[in-house]
Order: C-alpha cells, then structure tokens, then sequence
C-alpha cells in the first residue's frame, strides 16, 4: 500500500470532527442570529436548509471526483474552505453574508463528510460498521463541543469569538491532511460513467438512501431546534438551553463509542432496529414532557438511538458497492441530505404555526418511516450477503 492505515483514518476522524462543528453551529447560535438581524423561525429555518443544500452539493460531487483522482488533495481543499467560512460567519454583518459563509461551510463540510466516509468504509473493510460507528464518535465530539461552549462561555464572550477561534483550529487538521498519503484512485484511467450512472436505479441503494433520508432530517432537526424548543416550551434561559444541548450529542457519542468497540458485523441488522424503537421512545418523551428534566433525558435517548443508524447504514452501502464506493456514498449522502433540507425547514414552519412541541413529532413519523423501509430492504441484504459467501 502506497500508505498508512491509521494515519489515513486520523485524518478521517479529524475530518469527521469538524464536520460535527459545521453541523451544529448554527443550530447552536442560532437564538442569538434570531435576536442580531430580527428574523422569525420561517426564515431561520431557510437558513438551516441553506446549510444542507451547501451539504447536498458537496455530497453530490465528492463521489465520483474521489473515485477518479483520490481523496488527498480534495479532503484538504475543502478543510481550507471550512476554514475560510467559520470566519466569515463569525464575523458577518449582513444576512446576506452569513447566508454565504453558511453555503461555504455547508459544501466543504458535504464534502469531507462524504469522503471521510467512504474512505473508512474503504480501509477497514473486515469491520466497515465498527470503523464506521468509531469515526461518527468524533462527528459526535464537534457536535458536542459548540454548544457546549456556547453555553459555558456565552454570557462572557459573545458566539463570534468562539466560532472565530473555532475557524483558526481548522488550520490543524489542514497541515496532517498535506502531510500524509492517502490511498490512490480507484479508477485513475478514467471514470465509469456508465457503471456510475446505473446505481441511481439500483433498488437496494434507493431504500439505503431512503432511510438515510429519514435519518438525516431527524438528526438534523434534533441539533438545530432543540435549544430553541428548551427556550419556548420549558421556558429554559439561553445560555443553559444551549448547554443542555449536549445531552443529545452525548447520547449520540456515547452510543457510537460503545458500538465502535462492541458492534459484530452479524449483528447490524439487530441493532438497527433496537436503535429506532429506543430513539421512538426518546422522542416521545421530550414531546410529551412538561419539565426540563424529562426532556433533557428524552434528548439523551434519542441521541442514543440515532448512534448507530446512520453508521451502520453506511456500511451495507459500502459493502454492496465496493468498486465504486466513493459514487455510492455520494448517491447515499444527497438521498440524506434531501431529509436534511427538507425536514428542519418543515419544523420550522410547523413550529411557527403550532409550536416546537408539535415541529419535534417529526422524528417518531420519521423513525416509523426508516422502519418500514428498512423492513423492505432487509431481505435484499440477506441475499446479498449469502451471495458474496
């Protein structure tokens, strides 16, 4: 091999770090944004579908670009952008900029999300869901770490330092990405575009990326609203909602680190569906709850649940597809990213016409709807299982 294991899965861990951050940041400050340019939630949910279509575009192109050329050069080029975005949205004195920096970050962290993935499914094929789960640990520990910031610092700096400081910090993880190497290209002579283009009509991947669909609206809209939903319905001061926001990214982490160790690849299947009934539960606690500590621990759960699915997803897609995984991902990733436009700006909608209460009855609807897919595909799995055996 023309490089080295752990040193290409650190840098895919960093990545998956910062992703964490861009994914939860303007959830995170995203009271404040509502108070500094005096916008209602229809708008900040535009904001929030802004951040997933920048995503969405970065998921739409890293597949086939990491399939012809590698992923070094395009995994760093995009932790600049990261870098440059964080900066501008510290800063923004207009929504017509914070508009801007929230695509840039959007479509450098659609990239790196992508990549990061599909390259661990890669290079720890013997264990894609454990390498998997292991790298969504660290998505979990960026996520976590801006809220709980925010929440700890807030009432003595405002958000612009941190996330400005958060920017500066993404030079690290630049200079590792330009100092290693990265596995070189699948398909350095040329893409197959035929062969790429037949996947958008292969059922199995469809129902992958149809509970992956599912699954990113709900994670996504979790994060975003959560502290507003602490603030309007608990009547939770800002600075604590935000802080309280870490029960769900500590779920999240937690569950992913426990399965990242734990998890036995004959054991997905099980798992997924234990993950959906307790996120079912978890959801219908904060929904129902009438005090802040039901729903801060309803949070955890759901975030425990949420832990496994999406990794875990990710890897049947990478083992279904191995020859053209950065094209598969790429498939899997807009099919989610879709879920993760669409859904938060729907709460947002919901929330500003019946409240957060009824914006957050979103995830069981959804959880019941990745259910029902992944009872279909099941069987496709099975088959293709016993077929490469």
């Amino acid at each position: 091999m023309s490089y080295r294991r752990w040193p290409v899965f650190t840098a895919c861990c960093l990545g998956m770090l910062m992703f964490g951050v861009v994914l939860t940041t303007l959830g995170a400050i995203l009271p404040e944004v509502i108070v500094k340019f005096g916008i209602d939630k229809t708008a900040a949910g535009s904001l929030m579908a802004l951040l997933s279509f920048g995503i969405l575009t970065g998921s739409l192109v890293f597949g086939p670009i990491a399939d012809r050329y590698g992923y070094g050069v395009l995994l760093a080029s995009c932790t600049a952008l990261l870098m440059i975005g964080f900066e501008g949205i510290a800063f923004a004195g207009s929504m017509a900029l914070l508009r801007l920096f929230v695509f840039v970050i959007g479509f450098g962290g659609g990239v790196i999300n992508g990549g990061t993935n599909a390259l661990v499914a890669d290079i720890t094929e013997e264990g894609r869901g454990a390498g998997l789960n292991l790298l969504g640990v660290f998505f979990g520990i960026g996520a976590m770490g801006v809220p709980l910031l925010l929440g700890s610092l807030g009432e003595r700096t405002n958000y612009q330092w941190i996330i400005g400081i958060a920017g500066a910090m993404v030079s690290v993880p630049l200079a590792f990405m330009l100092a290693i190497s990265f596995p070189k290209p699948k398909h350095a002579q040329g893409f197959p575009l035929r062969e790429g283009l037949r996947l958008l009509g292969h059922p199995t991947l469809l129902l992958l990326g149809g509970m992956l669909f599912f699954q990113s609206g709900m994670e996504i809209t979790t994060g975003s609203w959560s502290a507003v939903f602490l603030q309007e319905e608990l009547g939770v001061q800002q600075s604590k909602a935000v802080l309280y926001l870490t029960c769900y990214w500590i779920g999240l982490v937690g569950g992913r680190l426990l399965l990242g160790l734990k998890l036995k690849p004959e054991r997905r299947s099980a798992v997924v569906r234990a993950c959906m009934a307790i996120a079912v539960a978890g959801a219908l606690l904060a929904v129902l709850a009438r005090r802040t500590e039901p729903a801060l621990i309803g949070l955890f759960v759901i975030g425990l649940g949420f832990a496994g699915l999406f990794p875990i997803v990710l890897s049947f897609v990478g083992d279904a597809y191995p020859n053209l995984s950065g094209t598969a991902f790429s498939i899997a990733f807009v099919m989610a990213l879709l879920g993760g436009m669409s859904m938060p700006a729907l709460a947002g909608v919901i929330g500003d016409a019946h409240g957060l209460r009824a914006s957050f009855l979103l995830v069981p609807i959804g959880l019941c709807c990745a259910a029902v897919l992944f009872t279909v595909v099941s069987g496709r799995l099975t088959r293709h299982h016993a077929q490469k055996e």
